[in-house]
């Protein structure tokens, strides 16, 4: 069974405009996972749906099959959630946030909180309205593994953080609780932090899942198309082509994205278009992302 499951989901703030538009997709025990998209892309709509706190206007969530909405208490206490607007009470103490959490949760690891207090190094007498972003941030964390949840979810938690901060938040939330078997789904925009700590992405773009592929797939079975202009093919022509994620018409050529290996591009471009120049290479994922969420111009 999966641990975290979207089917189907539709979710729109205006009439007529989709954020989300039937979204599917499922996390498996002990999976990272990397959800990626522009902003407003619905990376933090789903986030919300999965925690109970939206609804989805069509299609359903379960976590551990319980329904978020129904099954309130059960689904909370065995997920952590960081977000990167998350507000802790500014008018406590460090110490009275975390006693707060540990009485909510029957399965909190007093080892753990010790273990990440001393490496944060935050002043537990301290009041929350006087920590820095990257200390408020840290806490909030603390308050969202120590109980060791089966599902840990993170919507941004480190955005604003400098490159230093945001390493230690990032690597100690994955570190710690994947050696434990914590299933993750994580939101980002830094893509170095994403190749570094998921196993699997999951890219939503105009409403919908374009792509949900392990890391190694896509940095093996994926490629970058560099068609000349002059050609007659058209970016429809392109994007017409069996595995054609998108195209953009650049200063320097027409570029399309497939998922396809190169030389798999390269012979598709000369046996449908007949386009035998074509420059094709594997792609990173940050220039993967801007290629396809980049804009199509």
């Amino acid at each position: 069974m999966s641990v975290l499951e979207f089917k189907d989901i539709f979710r729109s703030y205006q009439r007529g405009k989709d954020v989300l538009a039937s979204v599917s997709f499922a996390v498996k025990p002990g999976e990272v996972v990397g959800l990626l998209g522009r902003n407003g892309a619905g990376k933090t709509t789903l986030m919300r749906i999965a925690m109970g706190m939206l609804e989805p206007q069509k299609g359903r969530v379960r976590l551990f099959g319980l329904d978020p909405r129904k099954d309130t208490i059960e689904v909370k206490r065995r997920v952590g959630y960081v977000s990167e607007d998350q507000i802790l009470p500014e008018f406590l103490k460090v110490e009275d946030v975390i006693r707060l959490h540990r009485g909510l949760f029957p399965t909190w690891d007093e080892k753990t909180e010790r273990e990440l207090g001393e490496r944060f190094n935050i002043p537990s007498q301290a009041r929350i309205k006087t920590l820095s972003k990257g200390q408020a941030r840290q806490v909030a964390l603390l308050c969202a593994v120590s109980h060791r949840p089966e599902l840990l979810l993170l919507d941004e938690p480190a955005g604003g953080l400098d490159p230093i901060a945001r390493r230690e938040f990032l690597e100690t939330a994955i570190h710690l609780l994947n050696e434990a078997g914590t299933t993750i789904l994580f939101s980002s925009h830094y893509m170095t932090d994403v190749e570094r700590l998921a196993d699997r992405i999951v890219m939503i773009h105009d409403g919908s899942v374009l792509i949900d592929n392990g890391l190694d797939d896509l940095r093996e079975g994926f490629s970058l198309a560099l068609v000349a202009h002059g050609h007659r093919a058209s970016k429809a022509d392109l994007a017409g082509l069996d595995g054609c994620l998108g195209v953009r018409d650049r200063s320097d050529a027409l570029h399309a994205v497939f998922r396809r290996d190169p030389e798999e591009s390269k012979a598709l471009l000369e046996s449908a278009l007949g386009i035998t120049d074509a420059r094709c290479r594997t792609v990173a994922l940050e220039e993967m992302f801007i290629e396809l969420a980049g804009g199509q111009s």
